[in-house]
């Protein structure tokens, strides 16, 4: 009888030790599917409020972006932190300056990937449907070029814009086609920093806006380069450039 009980109490010991490890791997698989769940939940609302991914598709911003760089865009703005000149602005299609983009057909396990890529922000598939450009009007303001020195001028002060705008070799002139605009209330004057080879706001003033973009459609302000690595940098504004524009004439 005996021999009988401790036969009986090893397999009882036996069969309780394989359920406690079995309740531990059930536990561990719990934990790491939470710890999924909360960070999905936690990237999607960092995307959805406050930072989010966008691709460079054109050459519009050289040198400032080269194309197929990564950028992070502050969505705060302009909700919450308004916008300034200088500002590196994401914004939506105003209507007609971009072509329409076909339906690409995608099988269905890469469009599944894509969608959750995009949800939780590590993927931007609507970049095409975007435009960046850097902010020279805000609301009010008289923007006119170019002096005889080539220049740009925002409410009568000169810009120097050496510091970002690239322009043809022996070129003076930052724009090659005069314009004299004043920006409209809840609109924004974009231009992008490769002068000769931006589709702006100064080359789309035939469509319904007449090139101006407005700030309901900015989606935030782009403030680093995040890839390739070797492109990595901070995004400024050179408030400097902008130095006596708000004592003008506008």
């Amino acid at each position: 009888m005996t021999q009988d009980t401790g036969t009986t109490r090893d397999g009882r010991e036996g069969d309780e030790s394989a359920n406690r490890r079995k309740r531990g791997v059930l536990l561990f698989v719990r934990d790491l599917l939470v710890i999924f769940v909360v960070a999905v939940l936690v990237s999607f609302l960092i995307k959805t409020f406050l930072i989010r991914s966008f691709f460079i598709p054109s050459q519009s911003m050289e040198q400032t972006l080269e194309v197929d760089d990564r950028i992070i865009v502050n969505e705060l703005v302009p909700e919450l932190v308004g916008i300034e000149r200088g500002d590196v602005v994401v914004f939506r299609d105003p209507g007609g300056w971009l072509p329409a983009t076909p339906e690409i057909d995608q099988p269905p396990l890469v469009a599944a990937v894509e969608w959750f890529l995009a949800f939780v922000g590590l993927s931007a598939p609507d970049s095409n449907d975007h435009l960046v450009k850097r902010v020279i009007g805000l609301p009010g303001d008289h923007v006119v070029c170019c002096n005889a020195l080539g220049q740009m001028s925002v409410n009568g002060v000169p810009l120097d814009e050496s510091a970002y705008a690239v322009l043809p070799a022996g070129e003076a002139r930052v724009s090659r086609d005069d314009f004299d605009v004043t920006v409209p209330e809840g609109s924004l004057w974009v231009m992008g920093d490769n002068r000769y080879n931006s589709k702006d706001s100064r080359y789309n003033e035939e469509t319904p806006l007449k090139g101006f973009v407005p700030i309901d459609n900015v989606v935030g302000r782009a403030f680093v380069v995040s890839w390739p690595i070797e492109h990595w940098a901070w995004l400024g504004n050179y408030p400097e450039v902008f130095t006596g524009v708000d004592g003008g004439d506008g």
